[in-house]
């Protein structure tokens, strides 16, 4: 048993030419259908190229030939009735582009055929199973007209389609026939395929396809269904789209992927890809029964390419995205923590955490004067520059850079109210994001400050409204960061518990135990201090219950550092 080729060229006819006297070099015959749009002189030059191979080529009628025109039906329908007609020993037509490669011996496909001798292998699917129709026309692209293209005249045709739509216009579907859809490329056996092209209701089928939109991918695979006995809905070709619809390229660095498809031929290759092309038409042996063709093996590796593309990697922002909020991949690469007032009450805290937890911990990394590097760096990773000024220029890229450029290190930052608030919104809906807040802490700094009094209120109200504002942020409902918070009063009274609770969300997997912690600063008469900025006129509300003259519970309150037998 004998297969045939029918290509369809428009394009590389060199690449062309390659792969049919590949085909015919076999044993095969091949009928070549080109583009009419193509210019004499190229049609010559492949016709003279395989001037030697004319036994076993032929040249079919030339169609004009546009995206979803109803030519390309028309060419496929001439060049497989000359296959027909001029070589009766084919049994099966497999259809075949221009731009496709050959990715095992015709003998292999031969032999896999001859034990299907009537089986069809074409991709044919009901209008409501296919997912990939676009524009969202399925059965309205078989009751509508056409009369614009989709391409050339975009405008026109939307304007077409809404006026069918608003008018009900419903064509009817000749008698017997089921609208399916499918991949155009096709390998048909001979008896379907006579019968599709000699049936005497081929004028009525082809005058009712000619107003079809994209009719090469309906034609066939609507025909094969009354014709057919047997149907295999799936194609012996390798094709991938991507998420815009357009086809998938194939370089020489797919040249390992190919190989384990199993597939018969793939579609398409680029013309330039002189590796897959020497690799693939070289002459080959027929070997062992291979596979069939196995679109689950190397489908997982689309779908990751395609997800790569449109979302890309967890907090890496790409010029595609970055002008689309909310359009990123996750905010951040990693996570990392914040810590709100620790260091404003424990002077220590940053080089004790860093020991403790084996992170890199930073201090206020959106403070007003510059962003203090872990270890004072003025230039830390990726290019990052401790000026405010060029920071608070874009402050989410500016943590985003930061982390992605650390990974996969744990980064630490001191935040406060006196820092750049403007990527608390940012960093409140980023599940990375680890907070942990002492609330009233920044009044620590303002009390040891040796300022007046009446200077020290009005900061004091501005912090503690900024605080407040970060606090309510956190609570919101569509707040992804994880948060934790204890008024000043409820840490002092029990340090050791929330610092135990924060190394350990900081370093699960070290999951270190606390046996002491940083001195505490010496807070004799905070509680008077705060006394004084009521009988001021300002009410600190998110202190807690801070006892008025200092003292929390004997065996907890300690200035040195805490030891746990």
């Amino acid at each position: 048993m004998t297969v045939g080729f029918v290509m369809l060229c428009h394009t590389a006819l060199d690449r062309a030419a390659e792969v049919a006297r590949h085909w015919a070099q076999q044993g095969h015959p091949v009928v070549i259908h080109v583009d009419a749009r193509i210019r004499p002189r190229p049609f010559r030059e492949l016709r003279t190229a395989l001037a030697d191979q004319r036994k076993l080529i032929r040249f079919s009628p030339r169609h004009r030939c546009h995206w979803g025109s109803w030519n390309l039906v028309a060419a496929t329908q001439d060049a497989s009735a000359l296959m027909l007609k001029e070589f009766p020993q084919v049994q099966h037509v497999f259809l075949a582009s221009g731009a496709c490669l050959p990715l095992r011996p015709a003998g292999d496909l031969a032999a896999y055929l001859a034990e299907r001798p009537r089986t069809d292998f074409i991709e044919s699917v009901t209008t409501s199973e296919v997912g990939w129709t676009i524009g969202g026309l399925d059965i309205e692209r078989f009751q509508f007209f056409f009369p614009f293209s989709w391409r050339r005249h975009r405008r026109l045709f939307d304007l077409a389609v809404r006026a069918q739509r608003r008018l009900r216009v419903r064509r009817r579907v000749p008698e017997g026939l089921v609208p399916h859809l499918g991949s155009q490329w096709w390998c048909l056996s001979r008896p379907t395929l006579e019968a599709i092209l000699q049936s005497p209701d081929r004028p009525r089928h082809d005058a009712y396809f000619k107003r079809v939109w994209i009719p090469d991918e309906s034609y066939f695979q609507t025909l094969v269904r009354r014709y057919s006995t047997q149907i295999e809905s799936r194609s012996l070709t390798l094709f991938k789209f991507d998420h815009q619809g357009k086809p998938h390229i194939f370089y020489d660095d797919h040249l390992s992927l190919l190989r384990r498809s199993d597939y018969f031929a793939a579609r398409k290759a680029w013309p330039h890809a002189d590796k897959l092309y020497d690799a693939f038409l070289r002459p080959q042996a027929t070997g062992e029964p291979r596979a069939e063709p196995n679109p689950g093996r190397i489908d997982r590796l689309f779908t990751a390419a395609k997800e790569r593309r449109l979302k890309g990697r967890a907090g890496l922002y790409m010029q595609s995205r970055f002008p689309t909020d909310n359009f990123e991949n996750g905010k951040t690469a990693v996570s990392y923590s914040v810590f709100q007032g620790f260091s404003e009450v424990m002077p220590g805290f940053i080089d004790w955490l860093t020991h403790v937890t084996e992170t890199r911990v930073h201090g206020h990394l959106f403070g007003p004067e510059r962003a203090e590097f872990a270890g004072g760096e003025s230039i830390y990773r990726g290019g990052l520059s401790d000026s405010a000024r060029l920071r608070d220029y874009n402050p989410k890229s500016f943590l985003t850079n930061l982390i992605w450029n650390t990974r996969p290190e744990h980064q630490c930052f001191m935040f406060g109210p006196a820092d750049n608030q403007k990527v608390n919104a940012f960093m409140a809906a980023d599940p990375n994001a680890r907070f942990a807040i002492i609330t009233g802490a920044w009044a620590v700094p303002l009390y040891r400050s040796g300022q007046p009094l009446e200077e020290i209120r009005s900061e004091a109200a501005r912090l503690q409204r900024v605080e407040m504002e970060l606090l309510d942020l956190l609570n919101q409902h569509w707040t992804k960061a994880r948060v934790r918070v204890w008024s000043l009063a409820e840490f002092l009274g029990h340090p050791m518990e929330p610092l135990q609770t924060v190394v350990e969300d900081t370093a699960p997997r070290l999951r270190p135990r606390v046996t002491s912690v940083p001195p505490l600063v010496d807070l004799t008469g905070f509680g008077a201090f705060l006394q004084s900025l009521r009988n001021h006129g300002m009410q600190p509300l998110v202190m807690g219950d801070y006892p008025a003259n200092d003292l929390f519970h004997s065996d907890d309150q300690q200035s040195r550092p805490y030891l746990v037998s």
